[in-house]
Parts: structure tokens; C-alpha cells; sequence
């Protein structure tokens, strides 16, 4: 159905202003995790650009509600622990016309059945990502995840403002009191470890890094901090474990660049415009997660990945320990070269 309008103005007299009535309420998923999350903000954007007066609700799970808590653009955050199915009769009284499904899993569809609300959703390529990652036999279209979501709101005529990403941290935010007014983010974490850049080259970097680092991570990532922070000479403080989310976004909001693993941080920093450098180990660019500014902002950020090796990519989401024993895919990547990807940032930067 083509939609002209999404509101009804009614005259109730030559002295009554206009009342407008909404006649779409949108339903967009995506439950988990951190950086997917934050990659579908663009789609909410642009729904709310195309149409002012929809309602936008967003369902996801409790623990990332900070990511989209304070999105102006969305009308109503809803939250579930793990599964859509603790809050079924809620959902359906909300008497959705759009299920924006941008998670795509088992659980979107079976909820799909349920709603009775006109169902989109984007193509995730999981066999092109097996043929890359089993054969090494590229056919991935070169497409941007924010891009192939898109694709899920096309027949309602939104398009892409190419204003890259939206994170919104709460002005009332705090952090602990800093020790430097001007530092580094290194984002050590990754769900998988070859996905994680080693922890020698980590602190080799800290030593000639030209500013103090401040280490980030979660709760996992909380005795390899300290061990970098230890080992550090008093060059980096580690805040693993200590942070929100909210507080993770505003630290890397304050400072100067931003070095992470292929994980959430780096969408962070995507999402606030800092200076980048994202290191690629197992997983690949090409699957469509790299960071994603707007197209003016090309230059804010370096991709750093090892080209020509024949075992890579060898996971889309990674392993526990590399398969070939060797781990060339990160240990190729030295600190020397951090460093010179590190000071030409901050020289583009103005730092």
C-alpha cells in the first residue's frame, strides 16, 4: 500500500488549531548486542525524517536499554530480559502496523506471527559469510550492515540521510575524576579472542603511545586492565569493568582517539565522530561491520587489517584461539604500525 500521510487533520472550527492524529505505530527490533544496536540508529532516524508523527517504539533487552534510552526519535523503549515471548500480550495490544524486524533470528519470526502487523527485514548474507569464512570464496555485495537495514524500511520510502550513526549520552552522566585532560581509549574487549588484539602488543603500544590510555572493557575484561595499567609505568588507567555503557560513550567522547578490537566500542566511536583506528583480526571488513561515518567524515578513521592471508577471514564472529596456531592475523599488526596510524589521526585532527 503506497502511503501519502501518516496523520489526519481535522478542522473543528475556524479558531481550533490542528489536531493530528498518528495513523502508523512502528515496532523496530533488534535485541542484541552492543554495536548492532547501535547500527540500526540510522534506520530509526530516518522513519522518524520520513515520518514526523509515527509512533517509533524499539524493543530490545534490559541491559542495553542506555543505548537508546535517550534517542529523541523513539517514542517508547521496550525491554524484555531475554525473549519477546515475556511480554507477548503487551505487544499485541499495542496493535503495531509495522514490525521493522532488524535482528532476523528465531525468535523475530516466531514474534512475526504473533503481531499481525505488516513485517519487514534485511538480507543478513549468512551463506556468502559461510562460502568467505569455510571456502574462502568471496561473495559478499560490499554493502554496509546500516545499508542492508535500510533495506527492511524501502517500501515505506525512507532513505538514507548519510548522517552515519546516533548514540545519545545523558547530559546528567558523570565519570570518576580523570587524572589527564587529554588521553587515548583503547577498547580491549571482544566477545571472541581472536578478535582481540594481543596483550604483549597492547602493552608495547601503551609505552610509546603519545598520550596516557585509558583502557576499556567489561566485567571480562577486568584483570587483563589491570595487568596493562600494572605493567604500564603509570602511562594508562584501566576502567574495565567500572563503566556503563553511558559512561563508556562519554569516556570515549572525551578523548582524543579511539583504538578498538571489532566490537561495540568501535561503533561508539563511529557514533560520536572520534578519530578511530579499528583492528581487524579473524573477521573482515567485507562482512559489512566496519565503522560508519557520514561520507563526509571518511578520513576520521583507519581500518588496520593483515591483506593476503589465506586463512582469513575464518570465522564471521570469531574463535577462542586462532585455528592455525599462528594468530598472523593480529601479530602482524605491531605497535610500530598502531603508533603511525595513532599520530596520523591526531595530526588530521588538529592534535
Amino acid at each position: 500500500m503506497q502511503i501519502s500521510s501518516i496523520c489526519v487533520i481535522s478542522v473543528l472550527s475556524k479558531n481550533t488549531k490542528f489536531a493530528k492524529t498518528p495513523e502508523l505505530k512502528i515496532l523496530v527490533y533488534r535485541l542484541s548486542s552492543i554495536g548492532d544496536i547501535v547500527l540500526t540508529t540510522p534506520v530509526v532516524r530516518n522513519i522518524r525524517k520520513k515520518y514526523p508523527e509515527a509512533e517509533i517504539h524499539f524493543l530490545t533487552r534490559k541491559k542495553y536499554a542506555d543505548l537508546l534510552g535517550f534517542n529523541p526519535y523513539i517514542d517508547k523503549l521496550v525491554t524484555v530480559e531475554h525473549a519477546p515471548k515475556e511480554i507477548l500480550q503487551d505487544l499485541q495490544a499495542e496493535k503495531y502496523d509495522y514490525f521493522i524486524d532488524l535482528h532476523r533470528n528465531i525468535r523475530s519470526k516466531a514474534l512475526k506471527k504473533k503481531l499481525w502487523a505488516k513485517y519487514s527485514t534485511f538480507p543478513k548474507h549468512n551463506f556468502k559469510k559461510y562460502l568467505y569464512t569455510r571456502f574462502k570464496i568471496q561473495r559478499m555485495p560490499g554493502v554496509h550492515i546500516v545499508d542492508r537495514y535500510m533495506m527492511a524500511v524501502q517500501h515505506l520510502s525512507v532513505q538514507n540521510d548519510d548522517e552515519g550513526l546516533d548514540l545519545f549520552i545523558n547530559e546528567n552522566v558523570s565519570l570518576p575524576k580523570l587524572a589527564h585532560k587529554e588521553f587515548i581509549t583503547f577498547a580491549i574487549g571482544a566477545t571472541f579472542n581472536t578478535k582481540r588484539y594481543p596483550f604483549d602488543q597492547v602493552a608495547s603500544f601503551i609505552a610509546i603511545a603519545p598520550l596516557p590510555v585509558y583502557i576499556l572493557g567489561g566485567p571480562d575484561e577486568e584483570e587483563t586492565g589491570a595487568r596493562l595499567e600494572a605493567e604500564s609505568n603509570g602511562k594508562a588507567v584501566s576502567w574495565c569493568g567500572n563503566l556503563s555503557l553511558q559512561q563508556s560513550a562519554e569516556m570515549i567522547r572525551q578523548s582524543k582517539l579511539c583504538i578498538s578490537n571489532d566490537t561495540g566500542m568501535m561503533h561508539f566511536a563511529a557514533a560520536l565522530q572520534k578519530p578511530l583506528i579499528s583492528i581487524w583480526g579473524s573477521t573482515v571488513p567485507a562482512f559489512g561491520m566496519y565503522p560508519y561515518y557520514p561520507k563526509s567524515m571518511q578520513d576520521k578513521y583507519i581500518i588496520m587489517e593483515v591483506l593476503g592471508l589465506k586463512c582469513r577471514p575464518c570465522s564471521k564472529l570469531g574463535f577462542k584461539e586462532c585455528p592455525k596456531k599462528h594468530f598472523k592475523c593480529m601479530k602482524e599488526i605491531t605497535p610500530d604500525h598502531v603508533l603511525k596510524a595513532t599520530e596520523a589521526l591526531l595530526k588530521n585532527s588538529g592534535s
